[in-house]
């Protein structure tokens, strides 16, 4: 199954979870899409666990392969399964370009290293799934610096999330940390994605 690339709002309303983590697509119209999108019945146990998932690899952007793929890694690290899970998901370079505010969206995040414009530890990284240790500094090239959407985005960027530190001089960002569950998707109940995937 392809990484999905519609429109990402309907997904929000259909799952009752903002997956750009801005809230702004359940403002207006807080129901799922469609002709019957009001009319709710309460949900199975098992829809209930698919829709949590569903939330979660929505808001990372990855395809179904990718998305078991990192959950079985996960497993192997030896830790809380679920938040394992969640840290892998984090230090993945896309994330952390769209969490130090070089893109307004993970997806714009990703095209900016498919097409060569990030630097980890002054290397060119062009693989979004890269996984960032943690103090590892992410910036991006000369060109990229002075595209009109990179100003934009740090413009539009208010606070960082804890673990990532930012050099305003250098526009240099550090993956400080491996992030503490309370501080990314708190709504997430990641215990039922466990139990999803332990079918």
């Amino acid at each position: 199954m392809s990484r999905y690339t519609g429109p990402t709002w309907k997904v929000s309303r259909r799952l009752n979870y903002s997956i750009s983590e801005t809230g702004k697509e359940l403002q207006k119209r807080p129901y799922p899409p469609g002709q019957h999108g009001q009319r709710r019945s309460k949900l199975s146990d098992y829809a209930t666990q698919l829709q949590e998932k569903q939330k979660l690899r929505f808001t990372y952007g990855l395809s179904e392969k990718q998305f078991k793929k990192t959950f079985i890694e996960a497993r192997k690290l030896g830790g809380v399964h679920g938040e394992d899970f969640i840290k892998l998901l984090e230090s993945r370079l896309d994330n952390v370009v769209y969490r130090i505010g070089f893109a307004r969206t993970r997806a714009q995040a990703r095209q900016l290293v498919n097409h060569g414009h990030v630097l980890v530890d002054g290397q060119k990284v062009d693989i979004p799934s890269y996984r960032l240790q943690p103090g590892q500094k992410v910036t991006l090239s000369e060109k990229a610096r002075g595209f009109r959407i990179v100003s934009e985005a740090l413009e539009a960027m208010i606070t960082r999330k804890e673990f990532i530190g930012y050099d305003e001089e250098t526009k240099t960002g550090t993956f400080a940390r491996y992030p503490e569950r309370d501080e990314v998707a708190p709504e997430i109940q990641e215990h039922l994605i466990v139990e999803f995937y332990s079918r």
